[in-house]
């Protein structure tokens, strides 16, 4: 186990209140039109969400480190990893809401989304439960700060195995929050709410950052 999964599991883990904010609705989507709404809906939906973010991270990790073998070109990946150490500095204080500036990123991806969602609204309603799985699989796409702040990490992870083991980290941590929407998003909720955890975990993630883009920084005057 790497820094990166943990880092990305605690980011999924303490930004599930905004994934719960920007999918909350997709529960009454779900079951709608279902007379009687199947337990292993949510289930699939959710494994069609992280089957997304895996495969995002397996493609960015991998085009990423093809290019920088094939090219030989290292500050390419010098540049990366100081883009990835400023959005890890930009969710720190995202997560420690010192700064909302990760939202303007995340509006970026709008544009985009209004080709996708049509794919999955074509989905609805719901056939039967395991179209919940390319249902979420095309949800994955929804523009989140969280998790382009992730797939920054997964693109200089060194390997399409890497980046993909990120994104799945970041998933499994959003995990608890959008399986179980009752006790244990309350437990989160409360969690956040915490002062005490948020800054901890803000500054972490700023203190890893810091560190990424000082070693960037470090790699990049040694070439010039």
């Amino acid at each position: 186990m790497t820094p990166d999964w943990i880092g990305a599991f605690l980011i999924g883990l303490v930004g599930a209140g905004h994934c719960m904010g920007m999918c909350g609705g997709i529960a009454s989507m779900l079951s709608m039109g279902q007379a009687k709404p199947s337990t292993l809906t949510p289930l699939f939906y959710n494994l069609g969400r992280l089957a997304s973010y895996t495969l995002f991270g397996a493609i960015i990790g991998g085009t990423i480190s093809t290019i920088s073998q094939v090219s030989h070109v290292n500050d390419v990946l010098i540049w990366l990893r100081l883009a990835a150490a400023a959005f890890m500095i930009m969710l720190a204080c995202y997560i420690g809401r010192w700064w909302q500036g990760l939202l303007y990123v995340e509006k970026l991806g709008q544009s985009l989304w209004r080709f996708i969602s049509p794919a999955a609204k074509s989905l609805l309603p719901l056939r039967s439960p395991i179209y919940a799985i390319p249902f979420g699989f095309v949800w994955g796409w929804l523009p989140c700060g969280l998790v382009y702040s992730t797939l920054t990490w997964a693109a200089v992870s060194g390997s399409a195995v890497n980046g993909a083991l990120v994104m799945l980290a970041f998933g499994l941590g959003t995990l608890p929050a959008m399986l179980l929407v009752g006790h244990t998003a309350t437990l989160l909720n409360k969690l956040q709410s915490s002062n005490t955890f948020r800054h901890i975990v803000a500054v972490t993630i700023l203190t890893y950052g810091l560190y990424t883009g000082y070693g960037a920084l470090k790699l990049l005057s040694t070439n010039l």
